[in-house]
């Protein structure tokens, strides 16, 4: 049997994957942008990913979750990856990173 995966270094993985997916209108990853609310990771190795996006009638609503689903996938420690998308609480530019709001200029 193979040994079991340390699930906060799995969550360590993820989060590396979710910085290289960047909003096409805002320069910066979506990690740092606060568009992640949360990540899980079950006893299976299954992600489940609550996000959001800047605006309900963002112009990546489709494409943007599928894209994250299928980066985490591709990982080799995720058994399957799921995106649920919330605008609850609604996305403000408070929720962003002091690095994200420096490369903005907005400090």
């Amino acid at each position: 049997m193979s040994e079991p995966i340390d699930t906060t270094e799995l969550g360590e993985k993820i989060v590396n994957v979710l910085k290289t997916i960047y909003d096409p209108e805002i320069p910066v990853d979506i990690y740092e942008l606060g568009l992640i609310y949360d990540v899980f990771v079950n006893e299976d190795y299954d992600v489940k990913i609550l996000m959001t996006l800047t605006t309900p009638n963002c112009p990546v609503a489709e494409t943007l979750p599928l894209e994250v689903e299928e980066k985490v996938k591709s990982l080799n420690d995720v058994n399957d990856a799921e995106v649920e998308i919330t605008f609850d609480p609604p996305w403000t530019q408070e929720l962003m990173s002091e690095e994200a709001k420096l490369e903005l200029g907005m400090l």
